[in-house]
């Protein structure tokens, strides 16, 4: 059934996603901070633009937002002209930023004052994963609200689960940044200890992919590793932002992180030598400088 839905910040993930609601049949409106990107995601997808985030909330069933921290989620959400003021009641936010599940439990309990449901559901896969309307959205809140908000998800994921109450999607998405910063340590060490024995790398990714080693970093990031190439995919900026949100969880709950903490270093050094719009798979350039050096 259409529905009228509202989608905030139209980046390289949000753009995409907003697309696949309004592929679906949705009657979307759509705010981005800058107008220039609203206009145009308007002229493709037939939707209309809103000049605020409560102008774009404003009788919607559900306000789908994706945007970059805490911050700017604070900014969309609150305020005069916020959504979640706008918003009616028994209305839905679904949040798609990677944030503190700080913050969540935050708008969490604000939104509760209006009664409407705020979902955190971050999503793991990329701009390619949300292109092909193929994320892994990692859902907290509320259950009923969850199943109301599924199918609507579903327009742009291949894979929706709810992990628990508010906060519990963030912290499964600090789980899954975690797993990665480390699969692609590995694999960049891997790389380069085959180049410097003198092997040739594609014929051992091809052999041991499809042994216990085989992910899916070793599957998508492996080939453009070996060629140096990097100027696509989730930048060394995001994962710089994502594991200091992990790092600063576990420093709450207890939990000991060593290896995140010395590759969130690696990356910061890359950011450093002006890597920080580069594929997170650059890692292996750091090897790489310091053996040559």
């Amino acid at each position: 059934m259409s529905e009228t839905l509202a989608f905030l910040c139209l980046g390289a993930m949000g753009a995409p996603m907003a697309g696949h609601l309004a592929a679906a049949g949705h009657r979307v409106r759509v705010w981005n901070r800058s107008p220039g990107p609203a206009e145009r995601w308007c002229v493709a997808h037939g939707g209309t633009p809103a000049a605020t985030p409560a102008e774009a909330a404003r009788g919607a069933a559900a306000v789908f937002a994706c945007t970059g921290n805490d911050d700017a989620l604070r900014a969309i959400c609150l305020g005069e002209e916020g959504a979640l003021g706008a918003m009616e009641t028994g209305a839905i936010f679904v949040d798609h930023t990677t944030v503190s599940a700080d913050v969540t439990r935050e708008l969490c309990a604000r939104a509760a004052t209006r009664d409407v449901a705020f979902l955190d559901a971050p999503v793991s896969g990329g701009e390619e994963g949300a292109k092909r309307g193929a994320l892994t959205v990692m859902v907290g809140g509320d259950g009923a609200a969850f199943e109301r908000a599924r199918p609507w998800i579903g327009h742009f994921a291949k894979t929706v689960k709810r992990l628990g109450p508010s906060g519990a999607g963030q912290l499964t998405k600090m789980v899954n940044q975690i797993c990665i910063a480390g699969l692609l340590q590995g694999l960049s060490e891997g790389l380069h200890f085959a180049e410097r024995a003198g092997l040739d790398p594609r014929a051992v990714v091809e052999v041991i992919s499809q042994g216990a080693a085989g992910s899916w970093q070793m599957e998508n990031r492996a080939a453009t590793m070996i060629e140096d190439r990097f100027d696509f995919g989730f930048a060394v900026d995001w994962m710089v932002k994502d594991l200091g949100i992990a790092l600063g969880e576990a420093t709450r709950n207890g939990a000991a992180l060593p290896v995140a903490a010395l590759v969130s270093e690696f990356y910061a050094e890359l950011q450093q030598r002006g890597g920080g719009r580069l594929d997170t798979s650059s890692l292996i350039q750091r090897l790489r400088a310091d053996a040559a050096s």
